[in-house]
């Protein structure tokens, strides 16, 4: 494990934990349309998760998404939307760096998996955003792949590497100051020790609580499918209820380099019923 650790950057992005998904009988939960020029899909939004809940009802009764773009596309992992500098962007501009003045606190739920149709945040990686704030608008919807059981060690595997690379990271930002000194004085011996100890720190921190599928995750990614690298990491507030067979859809389109469509994929969303 320790290999891998080596293998990363102090600010390298890391995705890890794990959500699982379990709604209220009963349970009265506000409903979207999205449509698309591939057709609409119903999205309901958890009332477990209120600031992310309220947030995107706002926009939709505004009218924020009408006309913005499907700006991020990755078959067999999800499709990204939500940036109103897209709304008639010109081909080939880059996307995904526009939304509203502010964030949303996060509010990842252990209920709550990255299944297929999820509905979750967008935001920026860990290194400039350790609290794991949301984009004020931007979201994703996970399309994934569905797993065979005989993978399952080898997700947990990958689970308990990026959970180490994790608790590396979280380690160098607390010896920040410790890092730069001896780094900035050239005293790269003092470097290299204290990297070590926290490599072994991280390491051991993994081994007490190792990252484990819970069973409903074992049986979500086996049947469902989804993306259970993302668990934990970003906060899923909905998922759609009808119309599943669009995001594989609008996944399946030609992309540019910056996994943009070369076809845009614009969207509107209206209120259904809160």
């Amino acid at each position: 494990m320790k290999s891998i650790i080596k293998g990363f950057g102090i600010l390298t992005m890391v995705l890890l934990f794990s959500c699982c998904h379990a709604q209220n009988k009963g349970e009265k939960r506000p409903v979207v349309l999205i449509k698309t020029q591939f057709g609409n899909m119903k999205v309901e939004l958890y009332n477990e998760t209120p600031k992310h809940r309220d947030n995107f009802l706002k926009l939709v009764k505004e009218g924020y998404y009408n006309g913005v773009l499907f700006h991020r596309v990755i078959k067999e992992f999800m499709v990204q939307g939500g940036d109103p500098s897209s709304r008639n962007a010109k081909p080939n501009e880059q996307l995904g760096n526009g939304g509203p003045d502010y964030t949303i606190d996060c509010e990842i739920n252990t209920k709550f998996l990255h299944k297929k149709g999820a509905l979750a945040a967008a935001r920026q990686g860990d290194n400039i955003n350790p609290e794991r704030k949301s984009s004020g608008s931007q979201f994703y919807l996970v399309q994934g792949v569905v797993f065979p059981a005989n993978d399952l060690p080898a997700l947990e595997a990958k689970g308990n590497e990026k959970q180490a690379q994790s608790n590396m990271r979280q380690l160098v930002r607390e010896n920040n100051d410790s890092l730069v000194f001896y780094q900035s004085s050239g005293n790269q011996v003092a470097f290299a020790t204290l990297m070590e100890r926290l490599q072994n720190q991280a390491i051991a921190k993994t081994a007490q609580t190792p990252f484990k599928l819970t069973e409903e995750q074992k049986q979500v990614y086996t049947t469902v499918g989804g993306t259970p690298h993302l668990d934990g990491n970003y906060t899923v507030f909905g998922e759609v209820i009808e119309g599943l067979h669009v995001i594989d859809d609008i996944a399946a389109q030609p992309c540019d380099i910056n996994n943009r469509p070369i076809v845009d994929i614009k969207m509107e969303i209206e209120l259904v019923s809160e």
